[in-house]
C-alpha cells in the first residue's frame, strides 16, 4: 500500500515559503514540481535543517542494481503452472514494469546496515513485494478503492475480472511466506530470526495492520486520517525496515528504531504524493477528491500537509542518527528519506 503511486507530470507548482504555525526553530519547507521535456518524472524540493550526510552515496545506482536482481528473482519465484491464468494474474501485478520495489530495497538496505548478507535478504525482499502486490490488488477492487489503474497499467481486476483478481491476491499472500521458508539460506539466517520475520509480515498485513487501515478507510470519518495513513501506508515501510534488521540480527532497541523510521518514511511518501496530486488537480476535481479521500491534504489542506511532511522527514532522520556507529552503511536509509520527499529521479529510469 505504501510507495505504490506513480505521479504523472504536472505543471510547475510552488508552495509559498511562509507557512502558518511552523516552529521558528526550523527553516521553511518548499515544494514544487516541474515537467521536463526529456523526463516524465516529478521533482520536489524540500529544504529541511540538520542531518546533512555524505553525498557520495548514489541511491539511484544502488536502487537500479537491486531492482534488476529483485525482478529476476521474482520472475523465478512465480513460474506459470496449472491453472495458468491465476499465475498470469499474479505475475501481472508483481512484475509490473513501473514498480519501484521500495519495500524489498528497504529490507535489503536495513539488512546490510547491520552487516547482513544480501543473499540472506532476497527471499524476504521478494515476499514483501508479493504481499505488497496482493494488498494493492485487493485495495483496487470496486468494493474497496475502485481504482481503474495501478503502476501505469489497468488494475488487476480490470484485466482478469474481480473474481480472479481476488484469488490472485489470496494466492500471493501465502506464496510470500512459503518463499521465505523455502529459499532463505539456513546458514545465513537462524530459524528463530526467520520466525520473527514471518510474524512481522503477518502482523503488518493483518487486522492490526494494513487490513485495519483499509477498513477504516472505508468506514471511518476524517478523524481517522492519522490511523488510516499509518496503517495503509506506514505499515509496509515499517515492516520492510524491521524485516531487514531481524534477518541481520539487530538488537531489540535497533529494531524499534527501524520500526519508527520505516513508518515515518511510508507515511511521508504518501503525504507528498497527496500534495503533488492536489496541486495538479482542477478545483472541481479537488473538491470531489476531498469528499472521499482520507488524507492530511483532504483534512487540513496542502500547507498543513507540508508541515506534516517536514515533521515526518525530521523524525525519520532522527531515528537513523542512532545508527551512526555503523558509518556509511546507514547512508541508503538516509537517502530513502530524501527520496520520499524529493523524488530525485523517475521510476521510469529504474526499469
Amino acid at each position: 500500500m505504501v510507495f505504490s503511486l506513480v505521479i504523472s507530470p504536472s505543471p510547475a507548482l510552488f508552495l509559498p515559503r511562509k507557512l502558518p504555525n511552523l516552529r521558528r526553530s526550523k527553516p521553511p519547507l518548499s515544494i514544487h514540481s516541474s515537467a521536463s521535456s526529456s523526463s516524465s518524472s516529478s521533482s520536489i524540493s524540500m529544504s529541511v535543517s540538520g542531518n546533512s550526510k555524505s553525498t557520495q552515496f548514489d541511491l539511484k545506482t544502488y536502487w537500479m542494481t537491486l531492482i534488476s536482481e529483485i525482478n529476476q528473482k521474482l520472475d523465478q519465484a512465480i513460474p506459470i503452472q496449472y491453472p495458468e491464468e491465476i499465475y498470469e494474474a499474479m505475475r501481472y501485478s508483481v512484475l509490473a514494469k513501473r514498480t519501484k520495489r521500495a519495500p524489498p530495497v528497504m529490507c535489503i538496505a536495513a539488512c546490510e546496515l547491520f552487516g547482513g548478507n544480501r543473499l540472506a535478504a532476497f527471499p524476504t525482499a521478494c515476499a514483501l513485494e508479493m504481499v505488497h502486490a496482493a494488498s494493492l490488488i485487493h485495495d483496487d477492487l470496486p468494493c474497496m478503492d475502485d481504482a481503474p489503474s495501478r503502476r501505469g497499467q489497468p488494475s488487476n481486476h480490470a484485466v482478469y475480472g474481480v473474481d480472479k483478481a481476488i484469488l490472485a491476491g489470496d494466492a500471493l499472500f501465502p506464496l510470500g511466506f512459503r518463499h521465505i521458508v523455502s529459499n532463505t539460506p539456513s546458514d545465513l539466517v537462524p530459524e528463530p530470526r526467520l520466525l520473527r520475520v514471518i510474524a512481522e509480515i503477518a502482523r503488518a498485513v493483518g487486522s492490526t495492520g494494513m487490513a485495519a487501515g483499509q477498513f477504516l478507510d472505508l468506514e471511518g470519518g476524517l478523524n481517522s486520517v492519522e490511523f488510516v495513513q499509518e496503517k495503509k501506508y506506514g505499515e509496509m515501510g515499517e515492516c520492510s525496515a524491521v524485516c531487514g534488521g531481524l534477518l541481520a540480527g539487530a538488537e531489540d532497541d535497533e529494531i524499534q528504531r527501524l520500526r519508527r523510521y520505516g513508518r515515518a518514511v511510508g507515511v511521508l511518501y504518501k503525504v507528498i504524493d497527496d500534495v503533488l496530486e492536489a496541486k495538479s488537480m482542477s478545483k472541481e476535481d479537488e473538491e470531489n477528491e476531498k469528499k472521499k479521500a482520507k488524507s492530511y491534504v483532504s483534512l487540513y489542506g496542502v500547507e498543513k500537509a507540508v508541515e506534516v511532511a517536514e515533521e515526518l522527514r525530521t523524525k525519520a532522520k532522527k531515528e537513523l542518527d542512532g545508527f551512526e556507529k555503523y558509518g556509511e552503511s546507514v547512508q541508503p536509509l538516509y537517502n530513502f528519506v530524501d527520496y520520499a520527499a524529493d523524488r530525485g529521479f523517475s521510476v521510469l529510469e529504474l526499469n
